[in-house]
């Protein structure tokens, strides 16, 4: 017998079942609270950290998006963020990329501590050529901890052309020895890491826990990858928390042998497709959502585009001239298609969320989506406390209408 064929409908409404999205945000009921924000958090695996904070800082929005507008401070409070009393049950390391874990998958993560192949250039060279200087910096967190990078007493360096980042080497040390573990994120004030020993951050219960052969840890993180995506292919199954190809191949097979993985045939993909086999299969998605860049649901861009038929590049990093829809864009989800992007900027000293351009995808009804997309950035606005409203720009296809619905 062949094994089961899925419309693309039907695969974008198990996807977005999966990650969270099976009802709209709530625009008038009780605020979610800090258990739904934790079960949410388990349920996707993780939450993206990026600095932009041009509109919201990237690891606020997945929850707002699917839950609708919650207070930030409860997120702050369990990923101790700020200076406010915390209680953890959030862990920073690199799963995707810099992301927020629940504390209870930090074991699942030590094979890659253990792997500083992994690590890009600047953590190995260190290693190689500056022992002595990481061996002074792990005293000085063992003394001093928590501390921030420019406690260190390193100097900066003029940026090199083209650099993404101009880190002095106490910064490299501080990060060479989160890579590897020895250190954690005890805060983040003002998103600046406080680098502290890990055995000062995490409850004893977690670190006592015992350390899971690498293909036992890499087969539960595609567990939790599958089950946060519903039906994807391969790629995007290791994509989430950043497997090599040919051990996520090789864990992707596994479970297709335990029958936690389906082969299906999505119509429309040209690679391979898995169901997780607890997957809800939903009839209708109704929902409404604007979707951060780094959001789980479309930071694969391959499967963003193979799933929605939407090609997404950001383009913080693109000249201004160059760029075609802004700086920084979100796409905007109606139902179970997304139907629009914004450019978006939280103008906080003038209290307005500023709308520079919008633009719909091709084929779909502006004034349905104008309306839903006014709503959804009005929602928005007040949540993050701009309470002069959405001031639209003049770029892009959708602005009149948006202007009209606002």
């Amino acid at each position: 017998m062949g094994s089961e064929t899925l419309s693309a409908a039907a695969a974008r409404r198990i996807a977005l079942a999966a990650q969270g999205f099976q009802s709209g945000p709530r625009d008038d009921d009780r605020p979610p609270g800090l258990a739904q924000l934790t079960r949410l958090v388990r349920r996707l695996g993780l939450l993206q950290l990026d600095s932009v904070n041009v509109f919201c800082r990237a690891h606020y929005m997945p929850i707002f998006s699917r839950l609708g507008p919650y207070d930030r401070g409860l997120l702050d409070r369990i990923s101790a963020h700020g200076r406010g009393p915390y209680t953890r049950r959030l862990v920073e390391y690199w799963a995707h990329e810099a992301s927020l874990v629940p504390v209870e998958l930090h074991p699942l993560l030590r094979w890659r501590m253990d792997d500083l192949g992994g690590a890009w250039g600047s953590l190995q060279r260190l290693a190689r050529d500056r022992p002595e200087l990481i061996a002074a910096t792990r005293r000085l967190v063992h003394e001093r901890g928590p501390v921030r990078a420019r406690e260190t007493g390193a100097v900066r360096v003029p940026a090199a052309a083209g650099a993404m980042w101009n880190w002095h080497e106490g910064k490299v040390a501080l990060e060479y020895l989160f890579y590897r573990g020895e250190v954690g994120a005890a805060r983040r004030i003002n998103f600046e890491r406080h680098y502290d020993l890990i055995g000062r951050i995490l409850a004893p219960d977690i670190l006592a826990a015992p350390t899971p052969p690498r293909a036992d840890a890499e087969r539960e993180l595609v567990r939790i990858a599958a089950r946060a995506l519903g039906v994807a292919a391969e790629p995007d199954l290791g994509d989430y928390f950043r497997l090599e190809r040919a051990r996520s191949r090789t864990r992707v097979a596994e479970l297709v042998e335990t029958g936690e993985l389906i082969p299906v045939e999505v119509t429309g993909w040209t690679v391979p497709a898995y169901l997780w086999h607890e997957a809800a299969r939903p009839r209708r998605i109704e929902a409404r959502a604007l979707i951060s860049p780094f959001d789980s649901l479309i930071f694969f861009r391959p499967r963003t585009e193979r799933l929605f038929g939407f090609r997404y590049r950001i383009e913080i990093y693109t000249p201004a001239p160059a760029r075609v829809y802004g700086y920084y864009v979100l796409p905007f989800l109606l139902g179970d298609r997304l139907v629009a992007r914004v450019d978006l900027k939280a103008d906080r000293r003038a209290g307005v969320l500023r709308v520079h351009g919008a633009y719909a995808e091709a084929g779909v009804d502006i004034p349905t989506v104008s309306v839903a997309l006014a709503r959804e950035l009005a929602l928005a606005a007040v949540w993050l406390g701009l309470g002069g409203g959405v001031i639209c720009g003049d770029r892009g296809d959708l602005i009149r209408a948006l202007k009209l619905a606002l």
